[in-house]
């Protein structure tokens, strides 16, 4: 998959924003298709299928948060919003979206943003299968179980598990994963991590609360212990 190749929908209420994005988003050789509601994107989502989705939290039918939840294509979420409020971004990311944009924004940044994230959607370049516990990440089909069951993760979720199992039993920096999964912009948004690692425990980990597999290191950073 490629930037120039990438179909982006852009759900949005606001007609000067959209054509704001799509001047951009075509300027930046992608293909863009839009919606004005939640309904819109949603059907659309499902019937085109787009490597990535820009996604307004101020619809007029249904709040963002609840689309993100609806959305279940497999694309890459970038909220683009005028909430500023942490707990809003917070919310955004646990549900699953892959980056958040504060209105107004730069388009310049913005396409760097729809590059980070088609980038970390390309397949993992581990040799072979991650296994600890009685869990098996198969990297050639972005697929990872627990016990031979099938365990859903988000593109973040992914990222950032495979990131870890690059370097298994060693640490690896807030920074260095930041940087990996969300860009050299986030670096210090360790918000972020915590957010997506709290999750992978969630879904991995057979104590959640007193982790095996997901080691933090505090003040430095996370390793996956396989051993």
């Amino acid at each position: 998959m490629t930037a120039a190749a990438c179909t982006i929908l852009v759900v949005e209420d606001d007609l000067h924003i959209r054509r704001l994005l799509r001047g951009a988003l075509v300027r930046g050789g992608h293909d863009v298709i839009e919606a004005a509601t939640a309904r819109e994107g949603l059907s659309v989502a499902t019937a085109r299928k787009p490597q990535v989705v820009l996604l307004d939290l101020g619809l007029p039918d249904r709040d963002g948060l609840e689309l993100i939840q609806a959305l279940k294509t497999g694309a890459a979420i970038i909220v683009v919003s005028a909430r500023e409020a942490t707990d809003e971004k917070v919310a955004a990311l646990d549900l699953g979206a892959d980056d958040y944009v504060t209105k107004p924004f730069d388009t310049d940044e913005l396409l760097a943003r729809v590059r980070t994230v088609l980038r970390h959607r390309q397949p993992a370049t581990i040799a072979g299968p991650i296994r600890f516990g009685d869990v098996t990440i198969d990297t050639n089909l972005r697929r990872v179980t627990r016990g031979g069951i099938d365990v859903h993760l988000t593109p973040k979720e992914y990222d950032v598990l495979s990131e870890l199992a690059r370097k298994p039993d060693r640490v690896v920096g807030h920074r260095a994963i930041l940087r990996s999964v969300w860009g050299a912009a986030h670096e210090d948004d360790i918000d972020y991590l915590r957010i997506v690692v709290r999750a992978l425990r969630q879904k991995l980990e057979p104590n959640p609360a007193q982790p095996t597999w997901l080691i933090n290191e505090p003040g430095v950073g996370y390793w996956l212990r396989t051993q």
